[in-house]
């Protein structure tokens, strides 16, 4: 549990906190995009509605994952999530749908991963 100075932003995170937040992070964008695509298969592919007891165990664990972020509200956590979000999915896009990003696609992403560091990681008034 982040201290409550971490949580509102007030001391600057260590190395080691910056990357276990992406990681958690990206962690909560595969168990979302997993979750979400058990969905996607039973409804759209044509598979076993058994997709979905899995599926809806990764959405569990997604829900449960963005929470262990320092940040010290809920909205700011899911904001900064979701650049990782749109890179995860892009990822998804190459490796389980076989469809390789665009050049627009990773600059997007690139963007979205700017912008979650700077609203997770930059500094609030004291």
């Amino acid at each position: 549990m982040p201290s409550a100075a971490l949580a509102a932003n007030k001391v600057p995170l260590s190395g080691r906190a910056f990357r276990m937040t992406y990681l958690t992070y990206v962690a909560a964008a595969l168990a979302e995009i997993a979750g979400c695509f058990s969905f996607w298969a039973w409804l759209r592919l044509g598979r076993s509605p058994l997709w979905l007891g899995p599926g809806l165990a990764s959405l569990a664990i997604f829900a449960w994952l963005p929470t262990l972020s320092p940040a010290g509200a809920a909205g700011r956590a899911y904001a900064a999530y979701s650049g990782v979000y749109v890179a995860a999915s892009l990822a998804w896009l190459w490796l389980a749908e076989g469809v390789r990003p665009d050049r627009w696609d990773l600059i997007g992403a690139a963007i979205c991963l700017c912008g979650a560091s700077v609203i997770l990681f930059v500094p609030r008034g004291a």
